[in-house]
């Protein structure tokens, strides 16, 4: 697991880490964004985003209605790229989307990318969160069950990593925000398969979560289904949701050895 970029590399190309810094900058919160705004988001100066920008408008992934600047649709293909490539993707929508009917509450599958957790597939019954959540979205890792269950996945060493350099905030009153704690939460969560988080991301909102491993047995992703805590209890989480969760990543698990 990559945490960050290593800049000191002589083969770290400086001026595309920030060109990508600039597309970063644009989020659902600030979709329009002026000179000013992308200089201060990304660090740069003032003449280096306008260079940025231009390039970007140029090649079509950039517009500007001349105040202001925003993302343009081709700038999806930047991600179609990775999505396409990534079988389980279209694998578990199918059956994502089979759960979600028979549950009557929404499913996703994530990977991990550095400290955060990336939806690369959803199935929307109904909204429960305040956060929209959509292919694309970005959640804090420790936080999500799915998260959990991708950092268990991983080595001792990239574990260490990720626990050195994760600010872990307190997003609700039952957040866990002590490394050693996350750590034996972690370590549970591999011994046992399987994640529950309630109300640790967002008040109200309890989610469980089994991995996803391809041909060789490898995690690649976590699926998860969550539910509104009034709605649904604990135990009923455990004992209905999970079993159905376990049987659907089989599933893909099994569909994903049968293309390979």
């Amino acid at each position: 697991m990559t945490i960050g970029p290593d800049r000191s590399n002589g083969s770290f190309v400086q001026s595309l880490d920030k060109g990508l810094a600039v597309i970063r900058a644009f989020s659902r919160s600030q979709p329009r964004l002026r000179l000013t705004d992308v200089a201060r988001e990304t660090g740069l100066t003032r003449a280096a985003a306008r260079r940025f920008l231009l390039t970007l408008e140029t090649l079509g992934y950039v517009g500007s209605d001349g105040h202001q600047f925003y993302l343009r649709p081709r700038v999806l293909e930047l991600g179609y790229a990775f999505l396409s490539s990534f079988g389980v993707v279209e694998i578990a929508q199918d059956h994502l989307e089979q759960l979600a009917a028979e549950l009557h509450e929404s499913c996703s599958a994530s990977v991990l990318d550095g400290h955060d957790i990336t939806y690369v597939a959803r199935a929307s019954t109904n909204r429960i969160m305040t956060i929209a959540l959509s292919v694309g979205t970005r959640l804090p890792a420790y936080a999500t069950s799915m998260g959990r269950v991708l950092l268990a996945a991983q080595s001792p060493d990239d574990l260490d990593r990720f626990l050195a350099t994760v600010k872990l905030e307190p997003l609700t009153r039952g957040t866990i925000t002590d490394p050693e704690a996350l750590r034996a939460v972690v370590g549970q969560v591999r011994a046992q398969g399987w994640s529950i988080v309630d109300q640790e991301l967002e008040d109200g909102v309890r989610s469980v979560a089994v991995a996803v491993h391809d041909a060789r047995g490898a995690v690649v992703a976590a699926i998860n289904t969550s539910a509104h805590a009034a709605r649904v209890p604990l135990r009923r989480l455990q004992k209905e949701f999970l079993p159905l969760l376990r049987r659907t990543g089989a599933a893909i698990d099994a569909d994903l050895r049968s293309v390979r």
